[in-house]
């Protein structure tokens, strides 16, 4: 157990704001993090990620923070809170207190680690929500805190912002230090709408990335239209250097959502890497955007996926066990010899949470390839009538992919 914490401070001149480490300056260039691979990270150059509890179940605080060091990144470490949506009552007084009770023996176990940079109490607890009691019961647990711990900040991530939150949070949870806010499609509009509302302290963005699955076009049969992994490393791109890169005053970092994948929606909607750990585009910019260099290996793109000639936006419906085309166009900066195809079909996922609660992957359901070549495929749709998504992976049989996926309905 290293017990040498290491002293983090936010200082502020003339309405700048900056996180030190040991009196260095520190610009958060980070990923969300809980069961990804903490070494690629810092290969790619990021210097710290975001946890959402002090135990994910595969890996404790402490194993987590141990790894952090060994490759110099630092942590913004979660603290469970309890939701509101969940069926946490904060008028229970006792139940508060015990909750307050538990995160005391988490901070006093993680506190002197030196890979700890940020406390961050719960996430997104304003969402769903109607009793405000919840921000006091989060300033004293940050009061708590810097009582136990003079050595690091605090801060509560919210599910975008309001007048109202910010508003409630000035007043109620004063005690903390900064504010972690996680948007999406409406990122590019942040900087403004913080200053609108009248927050005049250091933020940091805590979710960002994909365009949201609430956030897109939807199908008439209310399945929400997946960017291809193309088209999301453009938006990541474009994000981070007009809205985060741009706030040169009052955010002091972020962490890109996920560094790593996870089931919502989709098996692919969220995640910088695909089930079997490969990298989609979106950490080739992300490697660009810490480094100012691209790295020397690019991932493949894809471009236009159609089925029968539609974009999914035109509610393709398919008879069963019929004959069916889907084309699509491939960018690479490396030999296409070396790409591999990869085809899958799930049912359209029923398993719909929010905040991104966890979700079951959809099923994979069989079906019949009749011809692959390039950039087209000939396929039979499933036999049952249904809703479905077509999955198209392609990679260059290292480290580096890229998909696109198309929902249908089979009548």
């Amino acid at each position: 157990m290293h017990n040498q914490p290491s002293k983090v401070t936010l200082t502020q001149s003339n309405g700048n704001y900056q996180l030190r480490v040991n009196g260095k300056p520190f610009y958060i260039k980070g990923g969300g993090l809980e069961f990804g691979d903490i070494a690629s990270l810092a290969a790619h150059h990021g210097n710290s990620f975001r946890t959402w509890r002090t135990d994910n179940g595969q890996q404790s605080a402490l194993q987590v923070l141990d790894e952090a060091h060994k490759y110099g990144l630092m942590v913004t470490m979660g603290i469970e809170v309890a939701r509101e949506r969940h069926g946490f009552d904060y008028n229970d007084t006792a139940a508060v207190q015990e909750q307050k009770n538990q995160i005391r023996e988490q901070v006093l176990a993680l506190k002197d680690h030196p890979a700890l940079l940020i406390w961050s109490i719960g996430n997104e607890l304003n969402l769903h929500y109607t009793n405000p009691k919840v921000w006091d019961a989060v300033n004293e647990i940050s009061v708590m805190i810097h009582q136990l711990d003079p050595n690091h900040l605090t801060t509560t991530p919210l599910a975008g912002i309001t007048q109202e939150e910010i508003t409630l949070i000035k007043n109620r949870a004063s005690d903390l230090d900064l504010l972690s806010i996680q948007e999406y499609g409406k990122l590019m509009t942040l900087p403004e709408r913080i200053r609108t509302y009248g927050w005049e302290g250091a933020y940091m963005v805590t979710e960002w990335g994909a365009t949201g699955h609430w956030e897109v076009p939807k199908t008439s049969w209310d399945a929400p239209i997946e960017e291809n992994s193309h088209t999301k490393a453009q938006h990541y791109l474009k994000r981070y250097q007009n809205a985060i890169a741009t706030d040169t005053q009052q955010c002091v970092g972020s962490y890109v959502f996920l560094w790593g994948q996870k089931q919502e929606r989709t098996p692919t909607w969220y995640g910088l890497f695909l089930e079997d750990g490969k990298e989609t585009e979106s950490v080739d910019v992300m490697h660009f955007l810490w480094s100012n260099e691209w790295p020397q290996t690019r991932c493949p793109q894809i471009n236009d996926l159609t089925i029968n000639g539609k974009k999914a936006i035109e509610n393709v419906v398919l008879s069963a066990d019929s004959l069916c085309k889907a084309t699509f166009q491939i960018t690479s900066l490396h030999p296409k010899h070396a790409l591999r195809y990869r085809w899958e079909i799930l049912f359209e996922s029923t398993d719909l949470k929010e905040g991104g609660d966890p979700e079951i992957r959809p099923n994979s359901v069989p079906f019949q390839i009749v011809l692959q070549q390039p950039e087209e495929l000939l396929f039979k749709t499933p036999k049952l009538t249904g809703k479905y998504r077509l999955f198209f992976y392609l990679d260059d049989g290292i480290s580096k992919a890229a998909t696109a996926n198309f929902p249908f309905q089979v009548k």
